[in-house]
């Protein structure tokens, strides 16, 4: 059983923590792939000492497929992986040393599934534990990975193992602007045949620091992206519901989980626009407000809330 790790640099700051992070694995058999999304800063230079051991790869892409595109960057890590398995972590983040040998006992117990969840803790720009995330049960349907991360549940692209075999099958991780919801997507359609198997020793670390991709703030295109999410879906469950997988009472209440999620995003992001906006931004919301989903009276009252809450 071999891992490809993938990392779709651009940041230079935690870069080498990254890949050292893959170096110390107890488990040998890995292929660690970086790509260079054009990068200003000397990538390069960081990954050059690691360079003679043949399990590193460096490449660099001819054009930058910047923030919006974020995703066909590691789809690029994607296509030059050999493994069976895939990781696609951030430039920022770790892997715990025993990361891929737990990996490999849960993958070995449950072979036939397309992904495998690693128990996370969240650090900070120094590296220290700021929280560790809630244990998963081992394992789960795709039913209750969707209505529990609709409920709240925080993950990230680098959570997961992938069968490289299945995310080939469908061309990569889902493709949306700045991979907002591209995760999650990618996760449900990997577990819509048999749920996913969670690891229960920690194994990821996810770094939370102001250089994110995720805390960017264009709050029109991830109203947009948001809708592009429930299309999704909507297709999703329009599957599952002939199939008979689930209880239609469950299927409805995963439904209602899916709409008020959907619902609070986009009017938390329409909000954030108003107050931080001028008067155009009113405007621009009362002509393009989302009304498969928010009604002209909701809109009407965040309009209002917007005006008199603002500083």
């Amino acid at each position: 059983m071999t891992f490809s790790i993938t990392i779709p640099a651009y940041k230079l700051r935690f870069l080498d923590e990254a890949i050292k992070s893959v170096i110390a694995q107890t488990y040998q058999d890995w292929q660690l792939v970086i790509v260079d999304d054009c990068s200003p800063e000397d990538l390069k230079g960081i990954v050059e000492p690691y360079l003679a051991d043949s399990r590193v790869e460096y490449y660099r892409n001819e054009k930058n497929c910047g923030a919006v595109d974020v995703v066909d960057n590691w789809n690029i890590c994607l296509s030059h992986c050999t493994g069976d398995y895939v990781i696609c972590m951030g430039d920022d983040d770790r892997l715990l040393p025993c990361c891929l040998e737990e990996l490999s006992k849960t993958i070995d117990k449950y072979p036939e599934l397309n992904v495998y969840h690693l128990q996370t803790e969240i650090i900070d720009e120094s590296g220290k534990i700021i929280e560790t995330l809630e244990e998963r049960p081992e394992q789960e349907d795709v039913l209750s990975l969707m209505t529990k991360r609709w409920e709240g549940r925080k993950q990230y692209i680098g959570d997961f193992c992938y069968s490289r075999k299945h995310l080939n099958a469908f061309g990569g991780y889902y493709p949306l602007p700045y991979a907002w919801g591209s995760d999650d997507i990618t996760l449900f359609r990997a577990a819509l045949p048999s749920g996913i198997a969670n690891v229960s020793r920690t194994g990821f670390q996810y770094r939370e620091n102001q250089y994110s991709i995720s805390l960017a703030h264009n709050d029109a295109e991830k109203v947009a992206t948001v809708l592009l999410q429930r299309e999704w879906y909507q297709k999703a469950f329009a599957e599952l519901i002939p199939q008979g997988v689930f209880p239609k009472t469950d299927i409805q209440n995963a439904l209602n989980s899916m709409n008020g999620f959907v619902r609070g995003l986009i009017i938390g992001h329409i909000k954030r626009d108003l107050k931080q906006g001028g008067v155009h931004k009113y405007w621009y919301w009362l002509w393009n407000y989302p009304k498969q989903v928010l009604s002209y009276l909701t809109m009407i009252k965040i309009y209002i809330l917007s005006i008199t809450q603002r500083p």
